[in-house]
């Protein structure tokens, strides 16, 4: 199966010296991830997983343009066969939350603690990268 790359962002923020993660579900199978996306064209990794926060989880921040780690997972096609996809993983530090998004009714959202958010989602390697992350300072 050949592998293909996508970039994500780790939305998070700090509340009185606790980190906590926003996590959404997937359209297809509503588990849960973070929001991710496929290369574009003349658009850096960094921002392109900045661009998908938004349109799938409807925040907005500041994303640090090193990758922290990365994770792979099988990605579900419908009506093609599925696609090995190894995801560079990207901390953005969240400064607003949107009401409104352009995904708002297709996905859930929820803020949670790392040690929550690594036991939620499937990928045993993105729950390594939740388990050790420590925003930059």
């Amino acid at each position: 199966m050949k592998q293909k790359r996508q970039y994500a962002a780790l939305p998070f923020r700090v509340a009185e010296d606790t980190v906590e993660v926003l996590l959404l579900t997937s359209r297809g199978t509503g588990r849960w991830i973070l929001p991710k996306g496929w290369p574009k064209k003349r658009m850096a990794p960094h921002k392109l997983a900045m661009l998908e926060a938004f349109e799938e989880a409807g925040v907005k921040g500041t994303i640090a343009k090193r990758a922290i780690g990365h994770f792979h997972y099988v990605k579900r096609m419908e009506r093609r066969p599925d696609v090995q996809c190894r995801v560079a993983v990207f901390p953005m530090h969240v400064k607003m939350v949107l009401a409104q998004w352009p995904e708002m009714d297709e996905r859930q959202r929820s803020w949670i603690s790392l040690t929550q958010a690594a036991g939620m989602v499937e990928e045993a390697e993105l729950s390594t990268i939740l388990e050790s992350f420590s925003p930059p300072h």
